[in-house]
């Protein structure tokens, strides 16, 4: 952006080498997904992890899209299922 002068403005934002810009997405979900990932690991066929909604740090349906992204990415199928207490996830 050139000034009245013919000046470029002095830049608004600072710079840095592309080489240490973080990768990946590491959302506020991350957590959550990667503990539900760990316990599907470990559930036994025929059984599904019951999680309370209390304890979940976002709605069900921001936790659901969330583990949905990250079980895509790892090729793994789940399926999920919530009341009004629980949201249930296991593998199909």
């Amino acid at each position: 952006m050139a000034t009245n002068n013919g000046n470029m403005a002095p830049p608004r934002f600072e710079s840095m080498l592309i080489t240490e810009v973080p990768t990946g997405r590491n959302g506020k979900h991350r957590e959550i997904v990667l503990q539900l990932l760990s316990d599907l690991e470990q559930l036994e066929a025929g059984n599904a992890l019951k999680i309370p909604l209390s304890e979940l740090p976002d709605t069900k349906e921001n936790i659901r899209s969330a583990l949905n992204r990250a079980t895509r990415e790892r090729n793994i199928a789940v399926s999920t299922s919530s009341d009004s207490e629980y949201l249930y996830v296991w593998k199909p």
